[in-house]
């Protein structure tokens, strides 16, 4: 299905500098090309606005998931899902969080979505336990990358090949009987440097399923390598990761009143669901000198993403009768009533993501110009038998299975050229512009077939569509402590496979406007932002429902506006012998319909999913020299339409719940290399409904202490 032709053109090009490389007299330091913005002072001098949570701040918060981590974040939003981040929702600004497929994600700047063109819902996510730091990019900036442009860029860092021998061990275990280890070991000896890296999670998670002896939790194993030489004027880094995860997942929630009598429950006709699936994911980056001025970087990828969730489809029409009072739909959500025609899907996919890209930085007087290039290809392959039970005294008991046809047997592609080039033009001694231009030329395609050896085309459809995205942003001093900014930029979502000839992506015009101080230890930033959407759209999963209920294709909801501000703060002082670094973020939002459209059936003023209002974070440490550490992590999420209009209807059963979280984290040094620490998660035991799709209501993580040690050797 894929046209390696035109992949293997761009590869021989691409890599033609490092044939004709001449040895220079100098030897410069070659980065490895992983991140995007660098380091949290670069972020907050960006002609654009960004965010970077470093590798500090990961270890001391000793965060393993990547949704506590992005509340922290302003302008991103995140619907939680099973309590335990394995598969997050994320939203960022004017993209709204479903399965993360309106944000582009990245690990070490390459896309890592499973199929980021024709299906970019990210039912695998990194393991986050193996991250150096994170990286989140908003504005007109963030068009040097993509597809994704409207709301923002999430660059997940990998632990680097350290420039010295160099090892670090850190192993976790909660109250639950959880277990986490995450080890490194790598060296850099004359021209070649390596890392080898694992991390091994086994949790028992936090919910009971009626009549099993089957956990809520997952394992979880995953394996990097990276190798590196490094010449006078140029390197070459390979890196290889596999992982393999099994999780006791559903998308089987409770009923409100169920839910209220214990959020930690599940019902026993989930107790079969389950989540397999491994990641393999290949890449070789190529960096080359060609001058003082002139350099390039050119990477290989490859990522492979094999799945099937085996669960119960069609639970969630069983709930929504036992929440309007069913008493039968109740019973059988129980066990006490018997029920036949049990659907238990094989969730199964095989995705493919490949492609070639490369960049050219050239510095030219007060002009620094990103020239580059992305030929990608992805596809996925989905083929899911249904396995039919009935419920007999509260036990599961098979009856046959159906073979799969039609939108259960069907294969998408997406292939896409992408172009962009961006002039950072230090104007003035105080302004500094930022102009950008990004070309993405996308095709997808969606194959459906009528019988189980697809022999037999039941359907087919295509969409083709060029986008050309401009924008331009800037910055200017106004005197060493205040600096203004502002941008504008052309947003743009590819439809995914499922998209029809007629059908166009969703397209925005995003501005946003900001003020930063920079003082003696301080640091302030508000910056407002406004996304005007002509056709706002959704991408349409079993994972993420539209606000129609479809569960593939997307569903466009008309015009709509999203507007907000950002705040965020961050300062310390002392007090005593203590140290208090303090961290404070806030974002107001309002994102709504802008215009009555007969088409969606949602009218203007009517709210669209997955996006609170307020959301705030303060983080304050209490740091010592003996070498104690303690801190306190706060959050606050406002409740969120589960479906675009929820403010219209008269039920609560359309919205999450807001919540408020606190965690606690206590670190002592052993030695100069050796730290023990408690954790406890959620030290209030605070637990509301976090998500309502797809079947039902769920739970965040109830309280939870964790002990642990790290050594660096």
């Amino acid at each position: 299905m894929f046209k390696p032709s035109r992949l293997s053109l761009a590869v021989a090009i691409s890599f033609a500098p490092g044939m004709s490389w001449a040895a220079g007299d100098d030897q410069p330091q070659m980065l490895e090309p992983m991140e995007i913005i660098g380091d949290a002072s670069a972020a907050q001098t960006l002609p654009g606005s960004g965010y970077v949570v470093g590798d500090q701040q990961l270890k001391t918060e000793v965060e393993a998931d990547i949704n506590q981590v992005l509340k922290t974040v302003p302008g991103v939003y995140v619907r939680e899902e099973e309590g335990l981040g394995l598969r997050p929702n994320i939203g960022i600004r004017g993209a709204t969080a479903e399965r993360s497929s309106n944000i582009t994600l990245m690990e070490d700047g390459i896309l890592i979505a499973p199929a980021p063109y024709s299906n970019p819902a990210a039912y695998y996510f990194p393991t986050f336990k193996r991250m150096s730091s994170l990286e989140v990019l908003k504005g007109a900036p963030l068009l040097r990358y993509g597809p994704q442009t409207t709301g923002g860029v999430i660059n997940l860092i990998s632990t680097p090949i350290p420039d010295e021998q160099k090892g670090y061990v850190e192993a976790v275990t909660n109250e639950r009987g959880s277990t986490d280890v995450h080890a490194t070991y790598g060296d850099t000896n004359g021209d070649w440097g390596y890392l080898v890296e694992t991390v091994q999670r086994s949790a028992q998670g936090f919910k009971d399923i009626d009549r099993s002896n089957r956990n809520s939790g997952f394992d979880i194993s995953d394996y990097v390598g990276k190798l590196r030489w490094q010449g006078e004027r140029q390197s070459v880094t390979a890196k290889l990761q596999y992982s393999e995860e099994t999780s006791n997942s559903t998308y089987v929630g409770l009923t409100d009143a169920d839910f209220n009598q214990d959020p930690n429950r599940r019902y026993g006709l989930s107790s079969l669901d389950q989540m397999d699936n491994t990641h393999s994911g290949v890449s070789l980056t190529h960096q080359f000198e060609w001058s003082d001025n002139v350099s390039s970087t050119t990477t290989l990828y490859r990522n492979d993403f094999k799945r099937n969730w085996y669960k119960l489809s069609g639970a969630g029409n069983i709930i929504d009768q036992a929440n309007a009072g069913d008493a039968n739909a109740q019973g059988i959500l129980d066990g006490t009533i018997d029920a036949s025609g049990l659907e238990y899907k094989n969730n199964a996919r095989d995705y493919l993501s490949q492609g070639v890209q490369t960049n050219f930085d050239v510095n030219i007087g007060n002009h620094e110009f990103d020239f580059g290039a992305r030929v990608h290809e992805d596809e996925m392959d989905r083929f899911q038998p249904v396995d039919v039970y009935d419920q007999v005294n509260g036990s599961l008991v098979f009856q046959n299975s159906v073979a799969p046809t039609g939108s259960n047997n069907r294969f998408e592609t997406g292939e896409a050229l992408s172009f962009w080039a961006l002039d950072k033009w230090q104007a003035t001694d105080k302004l500094n512009i930022n102009l950008a231009l990004r070309y993405e030329d996308v095709q997808t395609s969606r194959t459906q077939y009528a019988d189980p050896g697809r022999t037999t085309v039941d359907s087919t459809r295509a969409n083709d569509s060029a986008e050309l995205l401009p924008g331009a942003s800037f910055t200017y001093d106004l005197s060493q402590s205040w600096q203004v900014l502002g941008g504008v930029h052309r947003g743009f979502s590819p439809l995914g496979g499922g998209a029809r000839a007629n059908e166009e992506p969703e397209t925005s015009k995003n501005w946003e406007a900001g003020v930063r101080y920079f003082g003696n230890a301080f640091f302030a930033e508000v910056i407002g932002f406004y996304s005007d959407f002509s056709n706002k759209a959704e991408n349409c999963s079993v994972g993420s429902p539209c606000s129609n209920g479809a569960t593939s294709g997307s569903f466009v909801a008309g015009e709509a506006e999203i507007a907000g501000a950002e705040f965020q703060l961050q300062t310390g002082t002392e007090a005593g012998e203590f140290y208090l670094p303090v961290s404070l973020t806030y974002t107001f939002t309002q994102a709504e319909i802008s215009k009555d459209n007969a088409a969606s059936g949602l009218k203007k003023g009517e709210q669209l999913k997955d996006v609170p209002e307020n959301q705030m974070s303060l983080r304050v440490g209490m740091e010592h020299p003996s070498g104690w550490d303690n801190y306190l992590v706060a959050t606050y999420v406002d409740e969120m339409c589960v479906s675009a209009g929820c403010n219209n209807t008269a039920t609560k059963l359309d919205e999450t719940e807001s919540l408020f979280l606190v965690d606690f984290i206590s670190r002592y040094a052993l030695t100069a290399s050796a730290d023990v620490f408690l954790k406890v998660d959620n030290l209030f035991d605070e637990q509301q409904i976090v998500s309502r799709w797809p079947d039902g209501a769920m739970a965040n993580l109830p309280r939870t202490a964790s002990l642990g040690i790290s050594v660096n050797f």
